[in-house]
């Protein structure tokens, strides 16, 4: 029988482990994690993540700060925000969230921020250091998809890894993670030649291209590990993931599924990161 790796189930045991870890160290020092979270404008999927936000640092304990700026704000000043978090001792983590509108510099956002502040770990220096196999704070889909497998036992040693997309955000992040710990990685994209070939290599597939349902069962070899982190809508308006489930879930011996599987964890990556932010600023032992 396929097993369904459960991303949200194994988010909510982290969240409850974390908030008791902030409720002790509440209980010695006085203080909390901080997290700034800056959305610019009133794009209705941000807001989503943005509230979904708030309410896991409510349910944990972590501090919430939220700035919502206009969409036609300023770079500048919203540069100056970021500075002014930069020194905010309360303030342990920053993310802004995207995309952002298009006057503004994307780049030089994520630069502003301070790499011991960035939670999203979007900044050069976070990237940099994922790259050498060094510790930082690490982009946190890639980072949760890592943590489900191996919540779920999957072996990762030796086994082949195919990456479906190239991002930064995902597929690269997500290579580097892999290589950690000791997998053998292909990167693919929508450029690859006979892409269905390569990825029935895969013991372990893993779905970022962001194309609802394209993976089918001819891109899974038999007793696959699938983790799929697509979120999509289709022709109906459902939601679904970057892999036809109802196809691939018979052949694999695990699956995520889309609701429910990769997305809680980036949220609860998100906490962890803050965290960790909190207690190297903080000079603070776990």
């Amino acid at each position: 029988m396929t097993t369904m790796i459960r991303g949200k189930e194994l988010a909510a045991q982290m969240r409850s482990k974390l908030a008791v870890t902030i409720s002790q160290i509440y209980e010695k020092t006085g203080r909390r994690p901080g997290l700034a979270v800056v959305q610019v404008g009133e794009d209705p999927a941000s807001s989503i993540y943005v509230n979904n936000k708030k309410k896991a640092c409510e349910v944990t304990g972590l501090m919430s700060y939220g700035y919502h700026l206009p969409a036609d704000v300023d770079e500048h000043e919203l540069l100056e925000l970021i500075d002014q978090l930069n020194h905010d001792p309360s303030v342990h983590g920053i993310l802004c969230q995207l995309p952002l509108p298009r006057h503004i510099n994307e780049f030089k956002v994520i630069n502003a921020i301070s790499p011991e502040k960035d939670v999203d770990g979007f900044h050069p220096v976070n990237v940099g250091l994922l790259a050498l196999g060094r510790d930082g704070l690490v982009s946190c889909t890639p980072a949760g998809v890592v943590e489900m497998l191996k919540a779920y036992n999957i072996p990762l040693v030796g086994a082949h890894c195919v990456i479906v997309g190239r991002s930064n955000i995902v597929g690269k992040p997500v290579a580097q993670l892999m290589l950690k710990e000791h997998a053998t990685v292909t990167i693919t994209h929508s450029r690859t030649r006979d892409l269905p070939a390569i990825c029935r290599q895969a013991d372990i597939l893993i779905a970022a291209i962001g194309k609802p349902q394209m993976i089918t069962a001819d891109f899974v070899k038999p007793g696959a590990v699938v983790i799929d982190v697509g979120i999509n809508r289709n022709a109906e308006g459902k939601v679904v993931g970057d892999v036809d489930f109802a196809s691939v879930a018979p052949i694999a011996e695990a699956i995520s599924p889309v609701p429910g599987g990769v997305g809680p964890m980036t949220i609860a990556m998100l906490l962890e990161n803050t965290m960790t932010a909190f207690l190297r600023l903080e000079g603070i032992e776990r």
